[in-house]
């Protein structure tokens, strides 16, 4: 017999070694098999490798592997592993970000893959990788619902909710959420719970809350910065808990709620989002990407705090930009102010940072509202255009502390670290 010698099968070994305490020996025996049968040409098996590998599940994680088998599987019209590929370079953690590269595998794997046709509208409605086109974005969003994609029908409603990029139609967007909530997406429920509510159907708004919060974990409140499933689910949990304050006058020093219309955000579209819902609070008849084409930067890319600015003098209004800093002193001016500008009926826009391996270059901003507070409990209200509508979210005020903060809202901040806000002009 032959003395064992080969590196490849040493690495397998190795890496099924690692997870030998997680792995019964009849999983470390699939899992060979599917190696075997991805070595030897089975593209599906290629494109399930692909997906262990990134995700660490019956093996230990590894990007470079999870990459290989994917474009293995991508090369031979995997649809899956073509999507697969494609998210990986909109997203840009593992390679470098290249949205026009992903566009073409989106494009390629679409007419096969539901989440590829979901993908491929996200990238025709944040102009990522192509011209924006919005009723292009749609027709693959409905594509996808059809073919049972829950998240592409949620998404393809706020675009008709909101009237963005497209002709506000509330009818087929209760149609659409309807279709999301047959088919369990909790952002479906989210959206339409809240048609419901705006209804004056309660109870059915609640059930449908109650069960997108039952979909995931939940707690007292959310985390901004969670994936989109969980933030839902935490949204349901968070509209049950509002319900009643959303019908009642605010008392100031004790609650406040300022019900602000929402919009949903395209791909890197979240400043203009959030000051076309703060513009829209005010009268204005506007979208995000109408907001976005008032400022000079490409659609599709971040916006720098101060053409925002810029851009709601266009319009006709006029907001101020206040910092603080980033102490604690600066957080119980800021949270002073908060109170101050929500009991005279003011909602505030804020900046956050989210820091972690999970985004590109280790962190990430983001731009909402704040619209509301609970005083007794010390929480906060967030109308966020980065998750589902209302988009109301609970934050806690250590959260808020936390997460209020940028160093690169705009280019003009010089990269010092402060809690930028825009208030109205009185």
């Amino acid at each position: 017999m032959k003395p064992f010698n080969s590196p490849r099968i040493a690495v397998l070994l190795a890496t099924l070694l690692m997870c030998a305490t997680t792995m019964s020996a009849d999983e470390v025996g699939e899992f060979q098999t599917l190696r075997s049968r991805a070595e030897n040409g089975d593209a599906v098996a290629q494109a399930e490798l692909a997906f262990r590998y990134r995700d660490g599940k019956g093996v230990a994680k590894n990007d470079a592997e999870s990459m290989k088998w994917a474009h293995r599987a991508a090369d031979v019209g995997n649809a899956d592993a073509l999507d697969f590929v494609g998210f990986t370079y909109l997203r840009g953690a593992v390679v470098k970000r290249n949205p026009a590269v992903a566009f073409g595998y989106f494009k390629a794997a679409a007419n096969d893959s539901a989440q590829a046709a979901f993908n491929l509208g996200q990238c025709y409605f944040g102009a990522q990788g192509t011209e924006q086109d919005i009723p292009k974005a749609l027709e693959w969003w409905k594509k996808a619902a059809e073919r049972g994609h829950g998240r592409a029908a949620s998404t393809a409603a706020m675009a008709y909710l909101s009237g963005e990029g497209v002709a506000a139609d509330p009818v087929l967007a209760r149609k659409l959420a309807e279709r999301a909530a047959e088919l369990n997406d909790p952002s479906g429920l989210i959206v339409l719970g809240e048609l419901q509510f705006q209804a004056g159907e309660l109870d059915a708004a609640k059930a449908n809350w109650t069960k997108a919060s039952k979909l995931h974990a939940t707690g007292a409140t959310g985390h901004p910065a969670q994936p989109s499933g969980n933030a839902s689910a935490q949204q349901g949990a968070d509209l049950l808990k509002l319900a009643d304050y959303r019908r009642r006058k605010g008392e100031p020093g004790k609650f406040a709620f300022l019900p602000m219309p929402h919009i949903h955000q395209g791909y890197n579209n979240c400043g203009a989002s959030a000051c076309a819902t703060f513009a829209r609070f005010q009268g204005a008849k506007l979208g995000g990407w109408d907001f976005k084409k008032l400022c000079p930067s490409p659609l599709g890319t971040g916006t720098d705090w101060w053409h925002l600015l810029e851009a709601s003098a266009k319009i006709g209004q006029h907001w101020r930009l206040v910092t603080y800093t980033p102490d604690d002193a600066g957080f119980n001016e800021a949270t002073a102010m908060l109170k101050r500008e929500l009991d005279a009926s003011r909602p505030v826009v804020v900046d956050f940072k989210y820091i972690g391996p999970q985004y590109p270059g280790g962190f990430a901003g983001h731009t909402l509202s704040v619209c509301g507070y609970l005083a007794a409990e010390n929480l906060y209200v967030l109308c966020n255009p980065a998750v589902a509508t209302p988009g109301l979210q609970l934050i806690t005020a250590a959260d808020l502390k936390d997460f209020w903060r940028s160093d690169y809202y705009g280019s003009r901040a010089n990269a010092v670290l402060s809690r930028p806000a825009f208030v109205f002009e009185k």
